[in-house]
């Protein structure tokens, strides 16, 4: 914002507080007494098939309110428009209709005030539905003047920042957030109905664990202690399957302390659930049920369109395992050689991908899947046989214990979803989480720490049991095409704004 701008918003503020003084002055200036009968859109629903003849003989008496989008004086006959949480109706003001004094106060009020409007439906010669108002009142003096209209919020930073104007300019944006309240309802509505149990689990733990992931820190003062803000909610999730919840899930907020960027915030939402007597492949069926049935009732169809690309939802996803998409992606590389150490190195030598001496054949495989396939993965695939030196928590395959029998879900070559039949051999998990600790020790601040509880939970016995988590905020992302994961989250991580 120029010195020059900030000026005249300057003038406009000051001359709206002394609007604002003037409303004091009369009496109470922030009122909280009135109640509105109806929405715009139950209006615009209610009566889009009457004429104005058949809305005068009718009569209808309605009680609105909203902020003022736009106002229009004309003499002795005004328009505004009102936006709620619907949308916006159109009321009309006239000079004689209204109370004495009423008409004159009106035209210092300002487009942003928010305004109630009680009268009689009518259709302009336009055909605009219109409450033509016997009463009007000033609800909230707006202090701040909106952007103008023609031009929007445009500035990216400051529709992150100030979220509530771009909720108030861009419809758009708005859409975005209803979408996002329709997927979130649309799986609770799935999981439901499958006899799945919403749990809730702590934020705050005492040994960060469920994923491969560096934690956030935060100290307890009246206990003196350490805390970790969770990176994932799987282990208390699994503790519940000990316990006998044979079918949970928990939509959780999640905290992990890496980068930013269009694809990553450090605060998440996922879905993580798990069953009890299920393996990896029935949640790759449970995702493809899930995938047709909310592109369909969020979107009305089975087809979305994200970044320019088209994706068919409605069909059965192609699944690939990890050496399967690297040879499809680098088709010069030895099948029989994809688990030999050296091999790999130099693949990842030729590639530009830094190699660590902890590096096993699994981590390397990883390393080169990452490199130069996830990104290709466009239409909906899944991919399975994750290395097991990679998947500390998933179970073994029986055939071939190099790989878990684990799974993601790829669209648009980002990872949607991640899934495995779990670990509940306490054994093998206590050495896994040791080979965890040993690298953290060597300084992999992203491995796992030994969880002494979670081994003794195991030990108690845990049911073969398959468990997901599915990214929120990727899942809207696809669904809204939006191409920044900011652009999905209501009030996205920034760093502080400095005030003059």
């Amino acid at each position: 914002m120029t010195e020059e701008t900030k000026q005249d918003e300057g003038k406009l503020i000051a001359e709206r507080r002394g609007k604002l003084n003037a409303l004091r002055e009369r009496g109470n200036a922030y009122p909280n007494d009135f109640r509105r009968n109806a929405t715009a859109d139950e209006l615009q629903q209610t009566f889009h098939e009457h004429d104005d003849a058949t809305l005068r003989e009718e009569d209808v008496h309605v009680a609105v309110v909203g902020r003022m989008m736009v106002k229009r004086v004309m003499g002795k006959a005004s328009f505004i428009k009102l936006q709620d949480r619907s949308g916006q109706i159109q009321a009309r003001l006239e000079r004689d209709r209204l109370a004495e004094g009423v008409y004159q106060d009106f035209k210092k009020w300002d487009v942003g005030d928010i305004v109630a409007a009680e009268g009689v439906l009518f259709r302009t010669k336009t055909g605009e539905l219109t409450v033509l108002a016997d009463r009007v009142r000033l609800i909230t003096k707006s202090l701040r003047p909106l952007p103008e209209k023609f031009h929007g919020l445009a500035d990216q930073e400051t529709r992150y920042r100030q979220r509530y104007v771009d909720l108030i300019m861009n419809a758009d944006s708005a859409a975005v957030f209803r979408t996002r309240s329709a997927i979130v309802a649309y799986i609770r509505a799935f999981l439901d109905a499958q006899d799945y149990l919403e749990v809730e689990t702590p934020m705050m733990q005492t040994t960060p664990g469920g994923a491969i992931a560096r934690p956030f820190t935060t100290h307890h003062n009246a206990l003196d202690m350490l805390l970790y803000l969770r990176i994932a909610p799987e282990l208390n999730l699994k503790r519940l399957i000990v316990g006998g919840f044979e079918r949970v899930y928990e939509i959780n907020r999640s905290f992990r302390n890496e980068g930013v960027s269009t694809q990553h915030n450090p605060e998440f939402t996922m879905l993580e659930l798990y069953r009890a007597y299920a393996d990896y492949e029935d949640l790759i069926d449970m995702v493809e049920a899930l995938m047709h049935g909310m592109s369909d009732a969020v979107l009305g169809s089975t087809t979305v369109t994200y970044q320019g690309e088209e994706f068919d939802l409605g069909t059965a996803f192609p699944r690939m395992t990890v050496e399967e998409v690297i040879l499809h992606f680098n088709p010069d590389l030895e099948a029989s050689k994809l688990r030999d150490r050296d091999y790999l190195v130099g693949v990842c030598d030729a590639h530009g991908i830094p190699v660590r001496d902890n590096y096993g054949p699994g981590k390397l495989q990883i390393e080169i899947f990452e490199k130069t396939g996830e990104d290709n993965l466009r239409k909906p695939t899944f991919v399975t046989q994750y290395p097991t030196e990679v998947s500390p928590l998933s179970r073994c395959n029986d055939a071939d214990p190099f790989v878990t029998d684990r799974f993601e879900f790829f669209i648009a070559g980002r990872e949607i979803a991640n899934g495995f039949s779990e670990l509940n051999d306490p054994e093998d998990q206590a050495e896994r989480f040791r080979a965890q600790a040993a690298s953290r020790d060597a300084g992999d601040e992203e491995a796992m720490a030994f969880d002494h509880d979670y081994i003794r939970a195991l030990e108690y016995g845990m049911p073969p049991t398959a468990g997901i988590g599915i990214g929120i905020d990727r899942l809207v992302m696809l669904f809204t095409d939006s191409p920044s994961i900011r652009d999905v989250l209501l009030f996205p991580h920034m760093r502080p704004e400095v005030f003059d």
